[in-house]
């Protein structure tokens, strides 16, 4: 997902924020929360339903064709409707299988996967690993998760409530919106994630000045869910 190296600069920020607050910051990373499996057969259906009404709406000369063709001339005007329909039904499947195969493509599926729908399962699986930090925190009411998509392209921010309470909204926005302008942008996305860390360390510095050395409830190198 990212290397050591970049590993290391990040674990590197993170130390250095915290030495200077009694807050907790833990970065997880992600590529994709989701396969998103909905909408290669979402796609794959629509264009089957959708596509031949459209073209025959533009120009009837396909089923004229088929209905006045030679070889079936001598069919009855049942059994000619009957093989127009049967076509139809076809062209449909074909469009089907071809719209399913092209959007599992991941650049594709990625491309047609709504925003919202990434940001919600973005959200569900940042509020997951959030659950299971706070059960491992040991009371503690100052951390802060940030969570980043990579592919996804989105990121989520989430606080204890003390610490949301004092830091506000303000800086878990600014953070998040830090990592997702570099991915935006084509950037290195971990310089924007550094950036996050440093505004979340900041307002927690503010807030929850260090009152001695630090004691590391997590690890400071980012977690990677696979």
């Amino acid at each position: 997902m990212l290397s050591r190296e970049d590993e290391d600069r990040i674990a590197a920020t993170v130390r250095a924020c915290e030495a200077k607050t009694d807050g907790e910051i833990l970065v997880a990373l992600a590529e994709e929360v989701s396969k998103y499996r909905e909408i290669p057969l979402a796609w794959a259906a629509a264009v089957a339903l959708a596509l031949p009404p459209i073209v025959l709406s533009l120009s009837l000369e396909p089923l004229v064709d088929v209905i006045s063709d030679p070889w079936t001339a001598s069919l009855s005007p049942g059994a000619g409707l009957g093989l127009a329909i049967a076509l139809y039904a076809a062209t449909q499947i074909v469009l089907f299988l071809a719209v399913l195969w092209i959007v599992h493509i991941p650049a594709v599926r990625r491309r047609l996967t709504p925003r919202v729908l990434k940001r919600h399962r973005v959200a569900q699986a940042a509020h997951r690993q959030f659950v299971a930090v706070a059960a491992r925190a040991q009371g503690s009411e100052t951390g802060v998760l940030l969570f980043v998509a990579l592919e996804d392209h989105q990121v989520q921010v989430l606080a204890d409530t003390s610490a949301h309470a004092r830091c506000g909204e303000g800086p878990w926005k600014q953070a998040a919106d830090a990592v997702t302008a570099a991915i935006k942008a084509g950037r290195d996305p971990t310089a924007g994630i550094i950036e996050a860390v440093e505004i979340i360390g900041a307002a927690l510095a503010e807030h929850y000045p260090s009152s001695g050395p630090h004691q590391n409830a997590f690890s400071d190198r980012p977690i990677e869910l696979r």
